[in-house]
């Protein structure tokens, strides 16, 4: 009987491989521009180009929808989501706010091994930078981030900060994109000076920092948007 059930289950298994392979491709494409906003995805021509039935292709769209990073539309095709930039400045009040409490709670609330974390983390994101991976620098400093936001031990702030994070990747791709991903040093500083105020416990240095941080982020993605206003990249409408 055992083996009757693995049988069974050999198939669920390798389909469950497919879509996650199915998923990171997409996602990465989808998170690094390379498929930009209003993108078509055909089940069927990605079935073809992956070489697999369209179950784990329709799975790994499934999960890029709640995402929000595909939408299907009423015709049940499914594109690239586009990049809202209608409703950027409450975008970056709520994330310059998270920025901000986040940090200065994790100056009073945070622990060694929280500390452990934060400093890890970091050095995984000078890295990215010294490198140039942008998608290294993406992934790391969301990460960076949200550990801050752990440190802070409001469960509430963790899972918006983290949200509101995921839903800024492509945004924050474009923040690396600016720099043609040979971001400045001061950058990387800027973290090691919100570590430093975290591991001091002052809360108001901590808020200060990240306060500016936010700002200057804020400022780039503006103004290459305002640079780059004629560019493929489509609007939200």
């Amino acid at each position: 009987m055992a083996a009757s059930g693995d049988a069974a289950d050999a198939p669920a298994r390798v389909r469950g491989l497919g879509a996650q392979r199915v998923y990171n491709k997409l996602r990465q494409s989808i998170l690094d521009l390379t498929l930009e906003p209003g993108s078509p995805l055909d089940e069927v021509g990605l079935s073809e180009q992956f070489g697999m039935s369209r179950s784990p292709i329709r799975e790994a769209l499934v999960r890029l929808s709640a995402e929000g990073l595909v939408t299907t539309l009423p015709n049940r095709n499914t594109i690239v989501s586009a990049i809202d930039f209608v409703h950027l400045p409450v975008y970056f009040e709520a994330l310059t706010l998270m920025y901000r409490v986040t940090t200065r709670s994790a100056a009073v609330h945070r622990r060694a091994g929280d500390l452990a974390t934060i400093r890890k983390l970091q050095s995984a994101y000078a890295e990215a930078v010294e490198n140039r991976d942008a998608l290294a620098m993406i992934q790391s400093n969301r990460d960076f981030h949200v550990a801050i936001a752990v440190a802070a031990g409001n469960s509430y702030f963790t899972n918006l900060f983290s949200r509101l994070l995921d839903e800024g990747r492509r945004i924050l791709r474009l923040y690396y994109q600016s720099f043609d991903d040979d971001l400045p040093r001061q950058y990387v500083d800027e973290h090691e000076g919100m570590v430093a105020a975290i591991e001091a416990g002052d809360a108001e240095l901590a808020d200060k920092l990240s306060a500016e941080h936010a700002a200057q982020i804020v400022r780039q993605i503006q103004s290459y948007i305002v640079r780059n206003g004629a560019s493929p990249i489509r609007l939200s409408e």
